[in-house]
């Protein structure tokens, strides 16, 4: 019997360097700069409680125009990782000076303290359907407290960091071809726009394929990345497809999207993604707020690019954790 092909192992093998890399109603408390965060627990799991932080400006609750929304799922392989962490701070802060209110929810790590095998696949896509149900409830709740919160249900946006980017990345996949989580949604809802900073969708069913448009996406993804594929692995239908590879599908299908390749750079993209408020202000107001069905491929040299003043202030890390 001939060795079995080398190559064949590539996919469960990135799938496992992937893994192994990586109070109700409280008031709110301000951090800095007029920035303020609210603790809310949006739903309750056998093994974990989940909660979201709400972050927006001091004002913004009071104002008489509802808020669009940004959504954000952080990264850590489906093994570990925290809402909260210091580093998505500014990213936040950001948001909230566009008059946009940040949400930085919780979800089940469904691969923690899993034992990994190259040879299976199942636990992966167990850990992306918790997940993606996880940010269904969110999204729920939010709809359902839209007034009170004074937040637009019409205009809510997906982004999500690594892990978190795998997340958002199924969500509207599973949205627009109405799987069985999208039941979770009123059916005519739909997210308004993706940002995904080194994510990618993991099928069975070889390239994905979308029964209604996509929102408008944009990929931010380092080509050299080794975790998260900038491009794709496929083993027959079962593949892990990356930001190069969704940009190649959503060109041919006339889907919007914006695809910023960072050039020589890895897996950080995952964070450093959120520190070119310039390129997602601008994704966010055209392709958002003007609704312009754009396709753009664009390469960033990182290193001609520094995060801004607003990335490099201070900020409190443990009120009203």
């Amino acid at each position: 019997m001939k060795p079995f092909p080398s190559r064949f192992l590539l996919l469960p093998a990135a799938l496992l360097l992937y893994c192994t890399n990586l109070s109700h109603g409280a008031e709110p408390a301000v951090l800095s700069d007029s920035l303020s965060k609210q603790t809310i627990l949006f739903a309750h799991r056998d093994t974990c409680d989940l909660r979201m932080d709400i972050y927006r400006t001091e004002t913004a609750q009071t104002e008489q125009t509802a808020q669009p929304v940004m959504l954000f799922v952080f990264g850590g392989a489906f093994m570990k990782g925290e809402r909260d962490k210091p580093y998505y701070i500014p990213y936040f802060r950001e948001l909230a000076a566009q008059g946009i209110t940040a949400v930085s929810i919780d979800y089940r790590l469904g691969l923690k303290d899993r034992k990994i095998s190259v040879f299976k696949t199942k636990p992966a896509d167990t850990a992306i359907r918790m997940a993606v149900e996880d940010l269904f409830s969110a999204t729920d709740y939010l709809i359902r407290h839209a007034a009170a919160l004074n937040i637009d249900t019409s205009c809510i946006m997906l982004s999500g960091s690594s892990a978190g980017a795998v997340t958002v990345l199924h969500a509207d996949y599973t949205l627009c071809n109405r799987l069985p989580l999208s039941e979770m949604l009123p059916q005519d809802f739909r997210y308004k726009g993706v940002l995904s900073f080194a994510g990618a969708i993991f099928s069975h069913e070889g390239r994905p394929r979308y029964r209604a448009t996509p929102a408008p996406t944009l990929f931010m993804h380092g080509d050299k990345d080794k975790v998260v594929p900038y491009n794709k692995i496929q083993l027959f239908s079962k593949g892990l497809f990356g930001s190069k590879s969704l940009a190649r599908r959503f060109r041919k299908a006339g889907y919007p999207y914006a695809f910023f390749t960072m050039q020589g750079q890895t897996h950080d993209v995952a964070l450093t993604g959120m520190y070119h408020p310039d390129e997602i202000t601008w994704f966010v107001r055209r392709y958002v707020f003007e609704h312009h069905r754009w396709q753009m491929n664009a390469e960033l040299d990182e290193l001609d690019r520094l995060p801004r003043e607003a990335y490099t202030k201070p900020y409190a890390t443990d009120a009203n954790k």
